[in-house]
């Protein structure tokens, strides 16, 4: 009996953050190997994000839950009323965890309440299924989902309540990202190759990136520790379109699928 392929869910994160970034992802699904998206709900964006997405109903798309704005030049706020939550001018703190280059201005730091947490999760959910009735399920924008076990069981317990529960480890996938350094577009291919080389027949994996385009608007995004967006972000948009990758992919049997084919799958 011939082996089963190794299977990758290939997923662009962060859709709705910039311009550049949602043209980016749709570019990376329509011409590449981008099959999943995650959407972040409170961002600038999301409009455009929306609309986008109904004019390419194949998109598996989640909730990125974000309860950060990281970005010095570009912010969001919650959704819900979340005193906790919110920085001196109303906006999300931009760190999950303290962080020397901004001082005093993490979720940490300021003693986030799990209630608010949940308000601000359940109002980001309900918008996207609104605005995206097909979502399939939920992530976590810089960790948020897993700052204590206590938010970890109240994401658990929201995206059972909205059958959004698509819960990658109890469906035994394992992360997978670049092996080797991958700060230019070309390492980031040979550091995809070398991943690729290394996954099991019959397993499972998830690789996630941020796809963008090199423009004006994404060289204005970006936070001290990470200056390079635009040029990172392109390497990403490069290496989910590069006809390299795909051949590597076909050569290696690997099967390219979303969490919703996750999903279909484990049912049959």
């Amino acid at each position: 009996m011939a082996q089963k392929p190794a299977r990758l869910i290939i997923r662009g994160d962060d859709m709705g953050y910039s311009h550049s970034g949602n043209e980016a992802i749709i570019q990376c699904y329509k011409n590449g190997i981008e099959r999943s998206v995650e959407v972040i709900v409170p961002s600038p964006w999301f409009p455009e994000a929306v609309k986008l997405l109904q004019e390419n109903p194949g998109i598996d798309v989640g909730v990125h839950l974000a309860i950060t704005s990281e970005w010095d030049n570009v912010k969001w706020r919650p959704l819900s009323d979340c005193p906790s939550l919110k920085d001196s001018n109303g906006y999300f703190y931009p760190m999950i965890w303290p962080n020397k280059n901004y001082p005093g201005q993490s979720v940490i730091e300021n003693k986030s309440l799990p209630e608010d947490i949940e308000k601000e999760f359940r109002a980001q959910i309900v918008l996207a299924l609104k605005k995206l009735p097909r979502v399939t399920h939920i992530s976590a924008h810089m960790g948020c989902t897993n700052i204590s076990p206590a938010i970890s069981a109240i994401t658990k317990k929201l995206a059972q309540e909205f059958k959004i529960d698509i819960d990658l480890q109890e469906y035994g996938v394992k992360d997978v990202s670049y092996i080797g350094a991958h700060a230019t577009p070309q390492e980031k291919i040979q550091g995809f190759i070398a991943m690729l080389n290394q996954l099991q027949p019959g397993e499972t994996y998830l690789f996630l990136d941020h796809p963008g385009f090199d423009t004006p608007e994404l060289r204005a995004i970006h936070h001290i520790g990470y200056e390079n967006v635009a040029q990172d972000r392109q390497g990403v948009t490069d290496l989910f379109t590069s006809d390299k990758i795909k051949a590597a992919i076909r050569q290696k049997n690997v099967q390219i699928i979303s969490y919703k084919d996750l999903s279909l799958q484990a049912r049959q």
